[in-house]
């Protein structure tokens, strides 16, 4: 099944390639247009907030008289999939799009974005987060650069860590440890409590215990991709991974990352991890206010603060700490790019939106709302608050995915969501993980 969708994936790109290469005149399509064009950008999740999503907006059409920009949602869950039918159509590819950074290189390779060298040093040069940029480029051409980027960081009920006798870890086995307490203890009371809640299929988060014990996922040793998940590192990793699942969680095996903060709210978990700008969704019930979503009312915002303050009181969060005391741990570094689809007639439209994104104004909005900016020269707009710090302490040494053509077709085949289930469900590590090399070979290959 892998080798098929591996297939798949594979006529895609070449589709998207050839279409990239033959597909003309965008600039001539946009220069015949008239004016009153209208602009599409994707962005993926929630993670770009509306006030960001407002400013983009209102700037574009106050510099473009005449033309409106459109900003779509789309969800993570199936992007691949859509990325691929859309970026390959003029009709309906977006005209500037946000990519995960574990599937820029893919996209990249595929030639389904346009080449923005030029704007390199204009965008931010080498003030740039360097992992990403790598994530976007071929040879010297640069395709794709940061948008923004979340390192994880763990968040945690102060309540449930004094009621279990608890104290805040200083290494990852503390961590561990800290989580296997805290499940026993049910401080909360609930049916089902999580300790540190950790869905079977989470690998963004699980991985954080293979790269900090020195594995990876996959390398390249000489012109052949080859899993990693085997190495004496990874398994190391794995064997406490499988702990973790085992005694310190009551999250669903078959379920993935997306929104921990909810059983984290509902009071059936002491500890999630995820980047750190989820602080905006913690919604403890001791203290919502119950102010309506539409209420823009002065005295709405005043309640919002207080039940912002209240969360934040009542909620705890450090970087998930390294096998030493004072070091962090090597968590992977969520996070996005930004290209212009080659596809898109509107070349020069989507160049001056993608400027207004990397504009200090803009920059400055994205670390304001707890997101690493794609130019570090602004990250102190993060704040000096205990979130920033732990966004800052997260990402000393934060890690990608590996920056192979092929990865996107590693996780449209779910190979380490599929891996990390059976991990879940006590299966023999080295054995899962032989297996799970062997397919993340075929597919990077």
């Amino acid at each position: 099944m892998t080798r098929v969708r591996t297939s798949a994936l594979a006529a895609v790109a070449v589709s998207m390639l050839t279409l990239a290469a033959c597909g003309g005149g965008g600039e001539d399509a946009e220069a015949d247009s008239g004016g009153g064009t209208e602009l599409t950008m994707w962005v993926n999740g929630a993670d770009t907030p509306q006030e960001l999503r407002d400013y983009l907006i209102a700037t574009f059409e106050d510099q473009h008289p005449g033309d409106t920009l459109v900003i779509e949602e789309q969800d993570w869950t199936g992007l691949v999939s859509r990325l691929q039918t859309s970026l390959a159509s003029e009709d309906q590819t977006p005209d500037l799009v946000e990519v995960g950074n574990t599937q820029s290189p893919t996209f990249t390779y595929a030639g389904a974005f346009s080449d923005i060298s030029d704007m390199y040093d204009d965008l931010g040069g080498d003030d740039l987060l360097q992992g990403f940029v790598e994530a976007g480029r071929v040879d010297d051409a640069l395709y794709a650069v940061p948008y923004y980027s979340g390192a994880r960081a763990v968040f945690y009920r102060k309540d449930l860590f004094q009621a279990a006798g608890v104290q805040v870890p200083t290494t990852m086995a503390e961590f561990a440890d800290a989580a296997v307490a805290l499940q026993a203890a049910k401080p909360a009371g609930a049916a089902s409590f999580s300790g540190f809640w950790f869905p079977g299929q989470d690998w963004y988060n699980g991985i954080a215990w293979l790269y900090t014990n020195g594995g990876d996922l996959a390398e390249k040793q000489g012109d052949e991709w080859v899993g990693t998940l085997s190495s004496p590192e990874s398994q190391k990793g794995l064997a406490e991974v499988q702990r973790l699942f085992t005694t310190a969680t009551s999250a669903p095996k078959d379920a993935d990352s997306a929104d921990p903060w909810v059983p984290f709210n509902n009071g059936e978990a002491a500890m999630f991890s995820a980047p750190t700008w989820a602080r905006w969704s913690i919604d403890l019930p001791e203290c919502n206010k119950g102010v309506a979503p539409d209420d823009e009312s002065e005295a709405a915002k005043a309640l919002l603060a207080e039940q912002q303050a209240c969360n934040e009181e009542k909620t705890g969060v450090f970087p998930l700490p390294g096998l030493s005391a004072g070091t962090p741990a090597t968590v992977f570094a969520g996070g996005s790019n930004i290209a212009i689809p080659a596809k898109s007639p509107n070349q020069e439209l989507a160049r001056d939106l993608l400027e207004i994104v990397f504009s200090e104004e803009y920059q400055t909005m994205l670390g304001e709302n707890g997101l690493i900016p794609g130019n570090t020269q602004y990250a102190d707009s993060l704040g000096d608050d205990p979130y920033a710090q732990a966004a800052r302490d997260a990402a000393i040494d934060a890690k990608l995915t590996p920056p192979a053509e092929k990865w996107a077709d590693v996780e449209s085949a779910r190979i380490l969501e599929d891996f990390f289930q059976q991990i879940a469900g006590g299966a023999d590590p080295a054995e899962a993980a032989a297996e799970a090399d062997q397919l993340i070979a075929d597919a990077l290959n």
